[in-house]
């Protein structure tokens, strides 16, 4: 039987998997019912369809967007894997040929909606083939807590129960911890078969500016990224219609993407843009879940998002094909103020939501010291352990100095206080600031001892304090109209006259000496020469460009300048069909160049920030997560595999990953007796499964389940590798 390693390397031309892929896969292969969470760009998609390439039957995929599933066909058969989908868009005559072609077998991957897999026509279909797999794609449409919650995901239960057999796959890049056990209830899968990657895209520049001038301040961004293709994200319709004609008028290349535009304009302006024949879309959130297109290579928020979530979906448009991108939030206090007055507009729970989303949203855009990536990974539960990531603003500039800011602290606290700790922010900058409206009069708060005693500040410095404060712990907010209220902090503070230190006033930064993190060097003439190769063949064959080659597969190209067909087999993303439909093309343009600017062939050695992983034997790269680190450090200090359990909040599985990890990529772990005492394998057992690791590798624990034919499972396999490798580091003998 092929191995999952081979079909990654000959059909999909990559060497590596990302992280979890593995462990996903053989998951699946071993006919367990799975749930993976893994970023936009994360790899999700490989995780089901190399299974399918060997499972015998069909590997059925519901999707909730018809143009994804169009984009999934068109690069599955470009890597010549047999797939079609079955939607509505297809002609009566493409409907029935569609199906005779499933009906004789002649397809691996199946997709289709929701409301396709529940007519009794398809379904019929399916019980006339051998159904081995059914993926659930964006799977977090079953949840009711889920942000795009779909009724028809929910009755997938009821396919699950009519193809016993099949395996089931659930998949989604964006679900909290509540999300997730909601879909396990629902579909029946068990905690142990979850995998959960890190949210951190590392490969994403993340940075907060300071709204002035907009339009002027998008100009300068376009510039810097001349020629790439982005996404310009914002508030309202009629902003996006001004910007986009705007743009327009400027000579970009550039469309506008909302709602309130015809269905068929919606449809040309984002084929435009999958085709490069567009460079820039400024569009509302309707722009979002269902683009792939892998070499979006900027993001800009013109405004502020409503939610953390909604920004971390958006900026997930960027980089999917692990190439360095940047993703700039423009932001303005007015923002708030314009977002506040449409949340005044809901009543109870939904209002409350709302205000907590954005107040979350604003301090993740007012802080200047703490790393981006540490909110964003913390609304999914994913702690971000580095105290610099390299790859934001507040990692690569100095933070606004701190000035004493007592005085202005003292008056907002002491305001707080005699307004009897019953309104919110607003209410209190007003009375700071002598405000004579109508809330101020009704309660007499004119008469206040600190009425009209802090002009010399504006509104919103004034605001900005409040938010400082409640970040340093002096204030907190409750209820449903975020009444402000003392903490202890507070009070110690006003009765001690302690100094308070803050920002007052919005500064320009500076960078911090360093470099950010980059990309490889690459040639980028040739790299120009080969997209416009890239583009006639794509324009030719009828499908988006990234069909024919990703950019990154472009730029592995145009940085190792390979001459034959041998060393272009080792680039990423060439397997063995694009080889023989495009390889001669695209060595016809690299042979050339080289002869004429005196290059030779240099050796692939690619920085893991272009691969999937470098070329460790773990797969994963030489160099280790921060966590992986810590769950290593701690084991060797004495850890068990229980304290490791409860310390970092994950299963049995995800610390034996973790400590695999370490070990492989050369670090020496302790020979612990909780290890032995973990595996319920007999003596014979575990030597048995030792004389495979000697033969077979620990690379893939699936080969190793079928030489023991299955007289093992996964997680015991997984503790005997672990065992396997300490004794490897020369501890002890098996």
């Amino acid at each position: 039987m092929t191995s999952p390693a081979d079909i990654l390397k000959q059909t999909f031309g990559y060497d590596t998997f990302r992280p979890l892929q593995q462990e996903v896969i053989e998951n699946v292969l071993a006919r367990k019912d799975t749930l993976a969470v893994m970023p936009t760009g994360g790899g999700k998609s490989l995780c089901y369809q190399i299974p399918s390439l060997v499972f015998d039957g069909l590997t059925v995929v519901v999707s909730p967007l018809i143009s994804l599933m169009k984009d999934q066909v068109e690069q599955l058969r470009a890597f010549g894997v047999p797939s079609l989908f079955i939607n509505s868009t297809l002609s009566p005559q493409a409907y029935q040929e569609s199906m005779e072609h499933v009906r004789r077998g002649e397809v691996k991957l199946l997709y289709v909606a929701p409301e396709t897999l529940l007519t009794q026509r398809i379904l019929s279909l399916l019980d006339s083939v051998q159904v081995d797999c059914l993926t659930i794609d964006e799977a977090h449409c079953i949840s009711e807590w889920g942000h795009d919650f779909r009724p028809e995901y929910r009755q997938l239960v009821e396919v699950r129960k009519r193809f016993p057999k099949a395996v089931c796959l659930a998949l989604t890049a964006t679900a909290t911890s509540r999300v997730r056990q909601d879909i396990r209830n629902t579909l029946k899968f068990s905690t142990t078969n979850e995998f959960v990657a890190s949210f951190n895209r590392e490969n994403l520049y993340i940075e907060v500016i300071r709204k002035r001038e907009p339009v002027g301040q998008v100009i300068e961004l376009l510039d810097r990224y001349k020629d790439q293709s982005g996404i310009i994200y914002c508030f309202s319709r009629k902003q996006v219609d001004e910007l986009a004609a705007y743009l327009a008028s400027k000579k970009y290349s550039v469309r506008p993407y909302h709602a309130g535009l015809e269905d068929a304009d919606r449809k040309k302006n984002q084929e435009l843009f999958i085709r490069d024949d567009v460079q820039i879309i400024v569009a509302t959130i309707a722009f979002g879940m269902g683009i792939n297109k892998p070499n979006v290579r900027f993001v800009i928020h013109f405004d502020l998002p409503k939610s953390v979530e909604s920004y971390y979906q958006e900026i997930g448009r960027a980089g999917r094909d692990g190439l360095p991108a940047f993703c700039t939030l423009l932001y303005s206090y007015s923002d708030v103020v314009k977002i506040n007055y449409f949340i005044d507009q809901k009543e109870g729970d939904e209002k409350r939501v709302a205000i907590q989303h954005l107040d979350a949203i604003v301090r993740f855009a007012e802080d200047e010291r703490t790393c981006r990536r540490k909110p964003l990974l913390n609304y999914f539960g994913e702690s971000y352990e580095a105290d610099n990531c390299s790859n934001c603003d507040n990692c690569t500039s100095a933070p606004t100095p701190l000035t004493d800011i007592t005085v202005y602290a003292q008056k907002f606290l002491s305001c707080v206080k005699r307004a009897d700790e019953k309104f919110g922010a607003g209410h209190i900058v007003d009375i700071l600031l002598g405000s004579k409206n109508e809330k101020i009069m009704r309660w007499e708060h004119d008469k206040l001892s600190t009425y009209g005693i802090g002009s010399e500040l504006t509104k919103k410095q004034w605001m900005h304090i409040a938010r400082q404060l409640l970040s340093m712990g002096y204030l907190k907010q409750e209820g449903e109209y975020h009444t402000l209220s003392l903490t202890v902090k507070a009070l110690e503070s006003l009765k001690k006259r302690e100094t308070v230190f803050g920002v007052v006033q919005e500064a320009e930064r500076t960078k911090k000496d360093g470099k950010r993190k980059v990309g490889i060097e690459y040639n980028h003439a040739l790299f120009a020469i080969l997209r416009q190769k890239r583009k006639e063949m794509a324009d030719a064959d009828g499908v988006p460009p990234y069909v024919i080659f990703s950019d990154r597969t472009l730029t592995e190209m145009a940085a190792y300048y390979p001459q034959s067909r041998e060393s272009l087999l080792k680039i990423a993303g060439v397997g063995q069909v694009k080889l023989s439909q495009y390889g001669d093309a695209f060595l016809g343009v690299i042979k050339p160049f080289c002869e004429k600017h005196g290059l030779q062939e240099s050796a692939l050695t690619p920085s893991p920030s272009l691969r999937d992983a470098s070329r460790s034997p773990s797969g994963r790269g030489e160099s280790i997560g921060e966590r992986t680190r810590i769950v290593g450090e701690s084991f060797n200090d004495g850890a068990t595999i229980q304290d490791l359990m409860e310390r970092q909040g994950v299963t049995k599985g995800t610390i034996l990953d973790h400590l695999t990890r370490y070990a492989m990529a050369g670090n020496k772990l302790r020979n612990g007796g909780d290890l032995h005492e973990a595996t319920s394998a007999t003596p014979e057992q575990q030597q048995a499964t030792f004389a495979v690791f000697d033969e077979s590798g620990t690379m893939y624990l699936k080969p190793v389940f079928d030489k023991l034919n299955g007289a093992l499972n996964y997680d015991e396999l997984k503790i005997l590798r672990l065992l396997y490798l300490i004794y490897q580091q020369g501890n002890a003998a098996p």
